[in-house]
């Protein structure tokens, strides 16, 4: 199973720091966190579906880009880190 590390400002949302998610994409760990954790749909993805444009998401210490990240596959080794960014003026 991959492991899911949440930021600070995600961690309220979900009983722990380190959570286990057995899914094959991004995409499905997120839908695997949120069926979970309910607390945390609409924190890391917007109503369509996509990555918030202020979550950053690391799989191996990697900044996952854009344009495919729903789609980038996910080993049961994987370490995937979810910050939360601040965001205001």
């Amino acid at each position: 199973m991959a492991t899911v590390r949440l930021d600070g400002m995600l961690r309220e949302f979900a009983p722990k720091l380190d959570l286990s998610v057995d899914a094959g994409t991004l995409g499905g760990v997120l839908d695997d966190l949120e069926s979970k954790y309910p607390r945390l749909r609409w924190k890391i993805r917007d109503e369509t579906g996509t990555v918030r444009r202020f979550v950053k998401v690391f799989v191996n210490g990697e900044e996952l880009p854009r344009t495919r990240e729903m789609e980038t596959r996910i080993g049961p080794s994987d370490h995937i880190d979810i910050l939360h960014s601040i965001q205001g003026g």
